[in-house]
C-alpha cells in the first residue's frame, strides 16, 4: 500500500497491525500448529494519519515523493537550488494568502529547489528544524517550527509534481 498525501497535509500511512490471537468464539478460529499450539491470526493491514510535525511524518513525506517517481536518483543539493528554496519556504510563509501555486511558478530553477527540499526532508525532523533556522538566519525574523517548514515543503512538492 502507497502513502496517500490528503490536502491538508496530512499522510495516510500503511501501519502493520500487532498479531493477535483470534477470538475464543471461534468467529475468526485459528489453524493448529504442528506442534499442537495455536497459531496466531494473520495481522490485517491498517492505516495511520499523520500530521506535519508530528514523530515520523517527515520521513512519511520523504517516502511519499520518492513514490511520485520512484526512478528518480538520490536528492542532491546545490547551493542554487537551497536558496531557492529556501526563499520559496519563507515566501510562502509570509503570503497572507499562503500562495504556494503562484510562489512555485515564480522560480527560476525548480528543480534545483525541489531536489533541495526533498534534501531536507531525507535529513528528517532535525534537518528540518536546521532549514528553518537558516531561512530564518538569511531572511530575518523567527524561525518556523518544524511543523510549519515540513506542511510547507509538502505542499510545494505537491505543487511542482
Amino acid at each position: 500500500m502507497d502513502i496517500v498525501r490528503n490536502a491538508d497535509g496530512t499522510l495516510v500511512v500503511p501501519v502493520q497491525q500487532e498479531r493477535r490471537p483470534a477470538a475464543e468464539d471461534g468467529a475468526d478460529t485459528p489453524s493448529v500448529d504442528e506442534a499442537g499450539g495455536e497459531e496466531q491470526t494473520e495481522a490485517r493491514p491498517a492505516t495511520r494519519v499523520l500530521h506535519p510535525g508530528e514523530g515520523g511524518y517527515d520521513e512519511a513525506l520523504a517516502e511519499w515523493d520518492r513514490q511520485q517517481n520512484p526512478d528518480r536518483g538520490p536528492a542532491v543539493s546545490t547551493a542554487d537550488g537551497r536558496r531557492e528554496a529556501m526563499g520559496l519556504v519563507h515566501a510562502v510563509a509570509a503570503s497572507s494568502d499562503h500562495a504556494v501555486a503562484s510562489e512555485v511558478s515564480a522560480l527560476d530553477h525548480p528543480e534545483s529547489a525541489a531536489e533541495a527540499l526533498r534534501h531536507v526532508l531525507v535529513g528528517g525532523a532535525p534537518s528540518v528544524e536546521a532549514f528553518a533556522s537558516e531561512i530564518a538566519e538569511a531572511k530575518g525574523g523567527d524561525p518556523l517550527t518544524a511543523h510549519q517548514a515540513t506542511k510547507i515543503i509538502g505542499e510545494v512538492l505537491a505543487e511542482l509534481d
